[in-house]
C-alpha cells in the first residue's frame, strides 16, 4: 500500500515537473514574438540573442528532465518545422553526459540477461569507458581471449520512459487543440513518432542489427572499421561488441604524434559518409566526435549505432533529379520536382518559393565554395522551413544534420576541408544513375503529352471561340503581390478599428468606475474581452506575415 502510494506520488510530481517546463516553453515562444517585449525597441539582433538564450535554457531543461527528454531533444533537432532555427541548431549539439550507475547494478543486469553464458566473461572492468542517459559501456575479456565491450542499459529505464511518454502524448494533444500552435504541425503524429523511435532505441537487439548491417557495408573497405556483434552475448538490454580502441577524431595532437595526416582522415571520413548516403542509403545519423575514432594505422572507426538513418531507392532517385536541376540552376524544374516529391504544401503561391530557391542556389551553390557551405546551407534550410510551406521529411533533415556535423569535424582536422569539393564525384554518380532510363521515360512522357494535346487542340479552340461569341469566356489574372498588399491593408484597418474600439471601451470603463454606479464599469469590460481576443489573434497573424515577407526579402 505504501509503495503504491509512493509510486503514484512520484508519477504525479514527475508529471507536474514536465508540465511546468512545457508551459514555460510556450510562454517564452509567445513572449519572444511580441515586439514590445524588447527593451529599447525591437531589432533582429536582439531577437537572435534572446533566441540563443532560450535555446540554451531548453537544452539544460531537457538534460535535467532525464533520458527520455534528452533523446526527445535530439529527435526534435531534426524537425526545423517545429522550433526556430536557433533552437534547432542548439539542440543538434545535445549530448547526454550523465554520471555512471554502480558496477554492482551492471553485474546484476548482465547476470539476469545472460544467465549461464556469464561464465564466458572472465574479466569485466569496473570503470566504464563511456556513460550516457541510455546506457554505459564496460570493457571485458572473454574466455576465448576476445577483447569486447558490453553496452548495458540503465536499470528501470523502460518504466521511466513509459511514464514520460504518457505525459508527452497529453502535451501533444493540448498543443494540437491550440489553433495558433498547431497550424501546419501535427503534434500528435510527432509524439507518436518520438514514442516509436524512443521505445525502439531501448531494444538493443535493433541496435545490434543496425551495427551488423553497417559493418557489412564496409567489409571490403580496409580503412573503415566497424565493431562486430557477438550475438550469443547480446540481448534486449545488453549488447556485446568487439573492442576497437582508437583516438578521438578531434584529438588532432595525438593524431599528428602517431604520424597520421589529419587531412587524409577528413577526406576518408567524408568519402565513407557519401558512400553511406548515395550508394547504400543507410547511414550513421549521429557522427559527433564521441562516435568517431582513428586507429593507429589511420583507419576510421565508427561507434554507437542507436541512431541510424535510411534513404529508400525511390527517395534517392528523387534527390538525383533535384540535384540535376540544382546543378544547372533550373529553378522551375527544381520546384516541380519538389512538388512531385510532396515536399511543398498544396495550394500555395510558388512565386516566393522560386525566389527563395533562386537566392539559395546563387549564394551557396555557385563556385568558389566556402569551407562551411554545408553548415550554412543547413542553417538556411532550417530558417526556410520554419513557418514556410515546405514539408521536408525527417530522413532528409537527418542527412543534412549528419553532413553538417561531419563538416565541422572535418574542419577541426583540416581548416581547409571542403566537403562540397569531395562530394562532386558522388553527386555525379547520383545524377547519372538510371539516367538513360529516366531520359527515355521523360521523352516518352513528353511525346505522349504533346500528342494528347495536339489531338484535343481543334476541339478546345472551337469551344473557346463559341464561349467568346456568347460572352461566357472570362479572363482570370492572379496578382500575387497585389493580393498580399490588399490583405496587409485589410489587416491594418481591422487592427486600427479594433484598437480604437478597445480604447473607447477602456475610457468608458474608467468613467463608469469613477461614478457612483461603479458596477456598470463591468459592462464595457465584458464587451471588450472577445474583441481583445480577436485583436491578439490579428496581431499574431500580422507578425507571422511580416516574418515570411522578411525572409522572402533576403535577395
Amino acid at each position: 500500500m505504501i509503495n503504491s502510494f509512493k509510486n503514484a506520488l512520484r508519477r504525479y510530481l514527475r508529471a507536474i515537473r514536465i508540465w511546468k517546463s512545457v508551459f514555460i516553453l510556450i510562454f517564452c515562444l509567445w513572449y519572444d514574438s511580441r515586439k514590445w517585449s524588447y527593451t529599447g525597441g525591437f531589432s533582429k539582433t536582439k531577437q537572435e540573442i534572446r533566441q540563443k538564450q532560450r535555446a540554451k535554457w531548453l537544452t539544460k531543461e531537457l538534460l535535467s528532465l532525464g533520458s527520455a527528454f534528452i533523446k526527445l531533444g535530439q529527435l526534435i533537432s531534426a524537425r526545423p518545422d517545429v522550433l526556430p532555427k536557433s533552437w534547432v541548431v542548439e539542440l543538434a549539439g545535445l549530448q547526454d553526459k550523465v554520471p555512471p550507475f554502480s558496477f554492482e547494478k551492471v553485474q546484476e543486469i548482465i547476470e539476469s540477461e545472460l544467465g549461464e553464458r556469464c561464465k564466458e566473461i572472465i574479466d569485466l572492468d569496473e570503470t566504464p569507458i563511456a556513460a550516457a542517459s541510455i546506457a554505459q559501456v564496460h570493457r571485458a575479456c572473454l574466455s576465448s581471449g576476445r577483447q569486447v565491450v558490453f553496452k548495458v542499459q540503465r536499470p528501470g529505464l523502460e518504466t521511466f520512459f513509459k511514464l514520460d511518454l504518457e505525459v508527452m502524448q497529453k502535451v501533444a494533444s493540448l498543443l494540437q487543440k491550440n489553433k495558433s500552435l498547431s497550424r501546419g504541425r501535427d503534434w500528435i503524429a510527432i509524439a507518436k513518432e518520438c514514442k516509436r523511435v524512443l521505445l525502439r532505441e531501448l531494444d538493443f537487439r535493433v541496435e545490434a542489427q543496425y551495427a551488423a548491417r553497417f559493418r557489412q557495408q564496409f567489409l571490403e573497405e580496409p580503412k573503415i572499421k566497424v565493431p562486430g556483434v557477438i550475438w550469443e552475448l547480446s540481448t534486449k538490454k545488453i549488447i556485446c561488441l568487439d573492442y576497437l580502441p582508437g583516438t578521438k577524431i578531434n584529438d588532432q595532437e595525438t593524431i599528428k604524434k602517431n604520424g597520421l595526416n589529419p587531412s587524409s582522415i577528413a577526406e576518408l571520413g567524408a568519402a565513407s559518409y557519401l558512400k553511406q548516403l548515395i550508394q547504400f542509403g543507410f547511414f550513421h545519423a549521429d557522427p559527433h566526435p564521441g562516435n568517431l575514432a582513428v586507429d593507429s594505422d589511420g583507419s576510421l572507426i565508427f561507434y554507437d549505432f542507436g541512431m541510424m538513418g535510411m534513404i529508400s531507392d525511390r527517395v534517392r532517385e528523387k534527390i538525383g533529379r533535384m540535384v540535376r536541376a540544382a546543378a544547372v540552376q533550373d529553378v522551375t524544374t527544381l520546384v516541380k520536382e519538389l512538388q512531385k516529391a510532396n515536399l511543398l504544401a498544396e495550394d500555395i503561391d510558388l512565386g516566393p518559393v522560386r525566389r527563395l530557391i533562386r537566392v539559395m542556389l546563387k549564394e551557396k551553390l555557385t563556385p568558389p565554395f566556402s569551407s562551411d557551405t554545408i553548415e550554412k546551407l543547413s542553417v538556411d534550410l532550417y530558417e526556410l522551413i520554419y513557418e514556410q510551406p515546405f514539408r521536408i521529411p525527417v530522413e532528409l533533415i537527418f542527412v543534412m544534420r549528419a553532413l553538417s556535423t561531419f563538416e565541422g569535424v572535418g574542419r577541426t582536422l583540416d581548416p581547409s576541408f571542403n566537403l562540397i569539393a569531395i562530394t562532386k564525384p558522388y553527386l555525379l554518380e547520383l545524377m547519372t544513375s538510371n539516367n538513360t532510363n529516366d531520359l527515355l521515360n521523360e521523352i516518352g512522357r513528353q511525346f505522349g503529352e504533346i500528342g494528347t494535346k495536339a489531338v484535343g487542340l481543334p476541339k478546345r479552340l472551337d469551344e473557346n471561340l463559341e464561349r467568346l461569341e456568347q460572352g461566357d469566356l472570362q479572363l482570370q489574372i492572379r496578382l500575387g503581390e497585389s493580393d498580399r498588399q490588399l490583405r496587409r491593408m485589410i489587416n491594418a484597418q481591422q487592427s486600427m478599428g479594433q484598437s480604437i474600439l478597445l480604447g473607447c471601451l477602456g475610457i468608458s470603463a474608467a468613467l463608469l468606475g469613477s461614478s457612483n454606479k461603479a458596477i456598470f464599469s463591468l459592462l464595457p469590460i465584458i464587451i471588450a474581452l472577445p474583441i481583445s481576443i480577436k485583436w491578439l489573434k490579428l496581431q499574431m497573424k500580422i507578425r507571422r506575415d511580416e516574418n515570411i515577407e522578411r525572409l522572402q526579402g533576403k535577395q
